[in-house]
């Protein structure tokens, strides 16, 4: 695949994902959307459907997911990169949920910055953000020393 192919690829995904965040108010059940963009030091924690909300959760994490494991694919086109960044994934979706699932229920006692960016970690994709730069940085860390 040349090189202006997979950059046109990668444009596509990256546009898609631009698109998961623009109609996410449309797709997604999240109160904290709005409660986050407001005064939320102010104003009490909105009620929620927590099954609802983190079915919501892991439909757009998983989402994120896979347009991220494309562009992954794409820029690198290494089934052994795909791999890892999967079980990556499953295991920040695990351990995120737990920690925004307790946040959640003992009312943000530990500040609401706290939980902002866990939920930021789980809505967002984030992790494509990391994994592209070390996987980029590990090529070429490998190629420089053959």
């Amino acid at each position: 695949m040349s090189r202006l192919v997979r950059l046109t690829i990668i444009g596509v995904l990256v546009l898609l994902l631009f698109l998961v965040r623009a109609f996410e108010k449309n797709l997604f059940y999240d109160p904290f959307i709005n409660y986050f963009q407001n005064d939320y030091l102010r104003e009490t924690i909105p009620g929620f459907g927590t099954i609802k909300l983190f079915f919501s959760i892991f439909l757009r994490y998983t989402l994120n997911a896979f347009i991220s494991l494309a562009i992954i694919y794409v820029a690198f086109q290494k089934r052994k990169l795909v791999l890892f960044s999967i079980k990556f994934y499953i295991i920040a979706f695990i351990v995120l949920s737990i920690v925004y699932y307790i946040l959640l229920r003992t009312g943000m006692a530990n500040g609401y910055l706290f939980t902002f960016y866990v939920r930021r970690f789980l809505i967002h994709p984030v992790f494509v953000l990391i994994l592209l730069p070390a996987f980029y940085y590990q090529q070429k860390v490998m190629n420089h020393k053959k």
